[in-house]
């Protein structure tokens, strides 16, 4: 089901919780420079890297408008340290059955940590999965869900993956960037969009229509 959105309503806070430091930016840069703008507190997380990533990681987050937090081990422990630091009212994390192993870790440690901390602090409220390479998991095509109309953020997004400058941005993620926001932007009628699938929260699918 394709819900396409009037208007955007951003909630107050999301969370990306992600393998890599181009990960938030690629596949939900537009999304959350949308929420960034409209007044949301944005959260990139992801593991810390070496030399020149760690700086890149920080120029793209702040490109989007976001803050950055780089965790040193991606376990369920520390994501779960994480989310009760910041209390997100949403979470953006990989597809579970993602084609990359260090995608699908990070997807099953966000999973692991989530009963605790919900139970204990209610949020976050939703969790959503976002688009992968070629739109294309273990098990099949991602399925079309929350489709985000990122066509006013669409150049933001290009901005904050270019500060990825060791990574083959130019030749690769920056071409497949582009076919998947036109791909999913035509099926809500615009120019550019992301895609997220909800993931169940104690067995609970969100009710709100966007993000």
């Amino acid at each position: 089901m394709v819900i396409p959105l009037v208007a955007f309503i951003p909630p107050a806070s999301v969370l990306t919780v992600m393998a890599h430091p181009d990960d938030a930016e690629l596949w939900a840069g537009g999304t959350l420079a949308l929420c960034v703008a409209a007044g949301a507190d944005v959260t990139i997380a992801v593991p810390r890297h070496p030399e020149p990533r760690a700086s890149e990681a920080a120029a793209g987050a702040a490109a989007l408008g976001a803050g950055l937090h780089q965790i040193n081990q991606a376990t369920a422990g520390t994501v779960r340290e994480l989310l009760l630091d910041t209390g997100p009212e949403v979470v953006l994390t990989h597809p579970v059955r993602d084609v990359h192993p260090d995608h699908r870790r990070i997807a099953e440690a966000v999973l692991e940590a989530l009963p605790e901390v919900v139970i204990a602090t209610g949020h976050p409220r939703r969790v959503y999965t976002t688009d992968t390479y070629n739109s294309l998991t273990l098990d099949g095509p991602v399925p079309a869900h929350t489709t985000v109309d990122i066509t006013t953020t669409w150049v933001t997004k290009q901005r904050a993956l270019a500060a990825h400058a060791s990574q083959p941005i130019t030749e690769h993620f920056g071409p497949m960037a582009e076919i998947l926001a036109r791909l999913w932007g035509a099926r809500i009628g615009v120019d550019h969009a992301e895609n997220f699938v909800p993931l169940p929260v104690l067995g609970r699918l969100p009710a709100a229509l966007t993000l």
